[in-house]
């Protein structure tokens, strides 16, 4: 019987700085506001990446700004989402994933000119919008590279 492997798949999720700290608490990721399909393409052993706009979800404006990768990890060998009740109308899915420890956030503005999936750098937000999608090695290199250097 044959037997693949799959390769390691890179992934941008999209939260605020406050939700990034709490996953990383809980050694768990979550994405588009807890919805189950973009977990499910994660696979044990892919790699994560979190980027923050904001730090605090329910504030705008320039002090709540934040534009870094904030966290970075492994997506653990338990690797099928799970969901957990949060509330009655909140019942997010998760996946566990090993956080990087002793990591600095990245600004995106140090990096913008090396990253490939940033195809318009005056318009460089548009990227991030739509809050999980899978990115190549390099440029997750890159993010990795200065987060922990």
């Amino acid at each position: 019987m044959k037997t693949t492997t799959r390769a390691i798949k890179y992934f941008l999720i999209v939260a605020s700085k406050d939700h990034v700290r709490k996953g990383i608490e809980l050694s768990i990721a979550q994405a588009c506001h807890g919805k189950v399909a973009p977990l499910k393409r994660m696979k044990a052993g892919d790699r994560v990446v979190y980027y923050s706009s904001k730090i605090k979800m329910e504030e705008s404006g320039k002090a709540n700004s934040c534009q870094m990768f904030t966290a970075i990890g492994t997506v653990k060998s338990d690797d099928k989402p799970y969901q957990v009740v949060m509330s009655e109308d909140f019942k997010p899915w998760r996946v566990n994933v090993e956080f990087e420890k002793n990591v600095k956030e990245l600004s995106v503005h140090s990096v913008l000119d090396q990253l490939e999936f940033i195809t318009n750098k005056k318009n460089w937000g548009m990227a991030f919008r739509f809050g999980f999608k899978e990115i190549s090695e390099s440029d997750f290199l890159v993010i990795e590279n200065g987060m922990l250097n």
